[in-house]
Order: structure tokens, then sequence, then C-alpha cells
């Protein structure tokens, strides 16, 4: 996808960053001033959305191993700040 960064290729399966998920970071930057939190309360914030998107990168790359068990391949994996895409080659016949 134009736009986006591959960060590596799990399962078979590429995973890119699309560039907006670099205003997650920014943000958690300027909530962390903007609370005069410390470096570390700031550090903490980044974890938490480290956190956040490895559970939506797992929940991303369920579906994609459940289509792959119905013959479907995955294209890639795109994280997002709103959320994470797995884009499939075709919908399967039957669930």
């Amino acid at each position: 996808m134009r736009g986006s960064l591959k960060l590596f290729t799990w399962f078979g399966i590429p995973v890119h960053l699309h560039w907006t998920f670099g205003l997650i970071f920014l943000y958690a930057l300027w909530v962390g001033h903007a609370n005069e939190l410390d470096w570390i309360g700031t550090i903490w914030l980044m974890g938490f959305f480290i956190a956040l998107f490895t559970c939506v990168l797992l929940h991303e790359y369920g579906h994609s191993l459940t289509a792959r068990r119905y013959g479907v391949e995955t294209r890639d994996i795109i994280l997002t700040p709103i959320g994470g895409i797995a884009r499939l080659e075709k919908m399967p016949e039957k669930p």
C-alpha cells in the first residue's frame, strides 16, 4: 500500500505501518507535555500504545490465519491509528 512502511513478514504475511501511525506517537508526546508528565510517564504512555497495537496486530493475524484455513490468502496487514486491516485476496465462499 502506498504511504506505508513494511515492518516485517510473519507466517508469510507482510505487515505494514501506515504513515499516519506516527501521529499516535506525536499525540503521546503532546499529552505527556500537556499534562506535565516526566519522561517516565511519557514512555509509559508510548508503551501503552505499543501494547495496544500489538493486540490489534495479533487480532488481524487471527483473521488472516483463519482465512488461510478456508483457502483464502492475505495480501498484507496494515496498521493505522484507528486499527488494523487484513487485506484478503477474496471472501471465502462459505464461512
